[in-house]
């Protein structure tokens, strides 16, 4: 067995495919009108044809049970247009966790949770060009010291 995709249900397939292009820059790899796949593995299903897979049961949206996860190297530069972008929903703006990573949820058009964040790696560079050592990175992000070292060479 080998897992291919995530699909997610889309009210509006133009929008959806827009949402994701403009704010996320995913590009469209196959579009077969009600089934859409995205780089990175993504697939938009239209609701009208996925009501038929499930055969005829209730969608439900935002149901904050899950989330699609990326990583951006240029985080500040990433919160920045988002913010700039009409229409976001947030669930919540940038902010730091308390290992260090920062991260920004909202939603897509459908109430799909994205979470956008920095790597790991980032975080251990930025606390390291702060002149935190090995140790005190490793204490502060809760994770091993070989973990840090091998993000630092």
């Amino acid at each position: 067995m080998k897992y291919k995709s995530t699909l997610l249900v889309v009210k509006n397939m133009e929008k959806s495919k827009r949402f994701y292009n403009d704010v996320l820059g995913l590009a469209v790899v196959l579009d077969f009108g009600a089934n859409v796949t995205l780089t990175g593995g993504i697939s938009l299903q239209s609701e009208e044809t996925w009501r038929t897979f499930i055969d005829g049961r209730n969608i439900t949206y935002k149901g904050n049970a899950s989330e699609l996860y990326f990583e951006e190297p240029d985080f500040d530069g990433f919160a920045e247009k988002l913010d700039n972008t009409a229409g976001i929903e947030y669930v919540h703006h940038a902010r730091e966790h308390s290992w260090g990573q920062r991260v920004v949820r909202f939603y897509d058009p459908d109430g799909h949770i994205i979470e956008v964040g920095e790597s790991m790696k980032t975080v251990v560079l930025r606390f390291a060009q702060r002149g935190l050592s090995v140790f005190e990175i490793a204490k502060r992000m809760d994770v091993p010291e070989s973990f840090v070292q091998s993000c630092l060479s």
